[in-house]
């Protein structure tokens, strides 16, 4: 027990060293908060057209102003948070567990069932990460089942490549090789000895990609693949903000900056668990 609290200690204090980190988890944590408790949080009903009120910049009852139906803009921003956060988080969940998995067996078997898997890998690698959530949205449809789906796809090869490069280094280490030696099965040698060794990287790899799905999200809206109107999503909100530019501005600019200030959240929180993930980072 004193061994293992020394631990969280020294990963705690390597962890705060790191201002960045503490500002991303901070952001992050408040992003979450906000994304929670939407319906108690939102002035308005996100939904409620106001055509007396419509376009109307920053005042007292709307303080980011209001959309070209009358809806709040701060309203639709904190309800769009939701949106955002459960296709990044769960697409990025799909990823992280699809992607190990065939990573882990690709990395554990070798031979032709490494060559089939990582094959198939490299294929899904060489498309754009959004040419390729265009071609699986266009065939699933839009929803937001859908589009986990589809960014969950296109995370499953990132996490492949990443659990099968480190299974890799690990299958002849000295434990592996023991576990195997006193005949232990296959899935405990991968879910006792392998996997808990590897989870590291994965967690860091799984909080900056986070943001790569958010990204992706708002850029399927943009183009019209995204959550369907009325539903408020920080991507439909920038798209539909550009028909108005000119007159309204901050209907575009207050959605962008939301994902903005998310993205670069989880990539700051990122950087901190890497710090806490790589031996060579940790304070003595």
């Amino acid at each position: 027990m004193p061994t293992d609290m020394t631990r969280r200690q020294k990963m705690w204090a390597t962890f705060k060293r790191n201002k960045t980190a503490l500002v991303g988890a901070v952001v992050a944590a408040i992003i979450v908060f906000i994304a929670v408790f939407a319906p108690w949080l939102a002035p308005y009903d996100p939904l409620v057209q106001d055509p007396f009120v419509r376009l109307q910049g920053t005042t007292e009852a709307h303080w980011l102003g209001t959309d070209d139906f009358g809806r709040d803009v701060f309203s639709r921003i904190i309800w769009g948070s939701r949106v955002s956060l459960i296709i990044g988080l769960a697409s990025v969940a799909l990823g992280l567990v699809a992607g190990t998995g065939f990573g882990m067996i690709a990395g554990y078997y070798r031979g032709k069932v490494e060559t089939g898997i990582m094959r198939s890998v490299d294929v899904l690698m060489c498309f754009p990460d959004l040419i390729l959530a265009i071609a699986v949205t266009a065939a699933l449809g839009a929803n937001l089942f859908n589009l986990i789906l589809t960014i969950g796809i296109v995370m499953i090869p990132r996490f492949a490549r990443l659990a099968h490069g480190q299974v890799l280094s690990i299958t002849e280490s000295e434990y592996v090789l023991s576990a195997r030696a006193v005949g232990a099965g296959v899935p405990r040698i991968i879910l006792r000895h392998i996997f808990p060794n590897i989870f590291g990287d994965l967690l860091v790899a799984a909080t900056l990609w986070v943001g790569v799905a958010i990204r992706l999200e708002a850029n399927l809206a943009f183009i019209g693949l995204g959550v369907s109107p009325p539903t408020p999503t920080w991507g439909n909100m920038i798209r539909q903000g550009i028909d108005v530019m000119i007159n309204a501005p901050w209907i575009s600019m207050y959605s962008g900056l939301s994902i903005l200030i998310t993205i670069l959240a989880f990539n700051m929180l990122g950087d901190g668990l890497r710090d806490i993930a790589d031996p060579r980072l940790r304070g003595a």
